[in-house]
């Protein structure tokens, strides 16, 4: 049984978790796949992240944290690794990773949203960094949290485990937009990408995550002006066209 569907349509690859019962919740197989998921996603324009169901995800599955209490230290240090490694690949992603987020985002699903470059949830979402209501702590996904949330909104909802509606997860930074309609949402957000010259989506991306210093962004900057999307969308900008590549889209 998998634990999650990939599709490709076009130039968008959606992955979704398929554990609706589960809430979407992480077990060893949900962490393996989305790792491997998102380790080659092609040279797709944009990656939709889901949940099936009622919920995006609750977190971890009540089996897999039994199991976690049974390992040992070291035990217990390659099973975060793993759960590292899977944030890790979705956050490095090359291409913008939206995610749809609906239910409930709880402890580990709070660091799926953190580690996507675009979040749109469901206003009636709750969220929560729950992981202190078991007397452990989000220390995998806090990178990812604080990036998108800041240290002032962590060291309340961290050390509280409190839940929060979508009004406050969007006032935070832990979600871009809430819309009634989901799907209409996020269709809306891949036509913006899609606009977009698709090398320098990604690079855009990059600046972000390595935050290079001032000599860095000289050299970017150029590299891009001087590259044959830069040079095609400069031109198209002055000849006041489309440039190829929206062109190649709408097609």
């Amino acid at each position: 049984m998998t634990a999650l569907r990939t599709e490709q349509a076009r130039d968008v690859l959606r992955i979704t978790m398929s554990r609706p019962e589960q809430r979407n919740a992480f077990d060893a197989a949900l962490i393996q796949e989305l790792t491997e998921a998102f380790s080659d996603v092609g040279d797709v324009r944009a990656v939709v992240l889901a949940g099936e169901g009622k919920s995006f995800s609750a977190g971890a599955d009540v089996e897999w944290m039994r199991a976690a209490a049974e390992l040992s230290y070291e035990g217990n240090v390659a099973d975060a690794r793993r759960l590292r490694m899977m944030l890790e690949m979705i956050d490095s992603c090359p291409a913008p990773v939206i995610a749809r987020v609906q239910g409930h985002a709880l402890g580990g699903g709070c660091g799926l949203v953190a580690c996507s470059d675009i979040a749109v949830a469901a206003p009636d979402t709750k969220f929560a960094f729950s992981e202190v209501k078991l007397g452990i702590i989000p220390a995998v996904i806090s990178p990812f949290a604080l990036a998108k949330i800041g240290a002032s909104a962590a060291r309340r909802h961290f050390v509280t485990g409190e839940r929060f509606d979508a009004e406050t997860a969007l006032r935070i930074g832990l979600v871009h937009e809430l819309a009634e309609e989901l799907d209409a949402a996020v269709d809306r957000l891949l036509d913006e990408l899609r606009s977009a010259g698709p090398e320098a989506a990604r690079h855009a991306k990059k600046l972000v995550l390595e935050r290079p210093d001032g000599l860095a962004t000289e050299r970017r900057i150029a590299q891009r002006r001087t590259s044959e999307e830069g040079q095609e969308g400069l031109r198209a900008f002055v000849e006041k066209r489309d440039p190829s590549w929206a062109s190649k889209s709408s097609s």
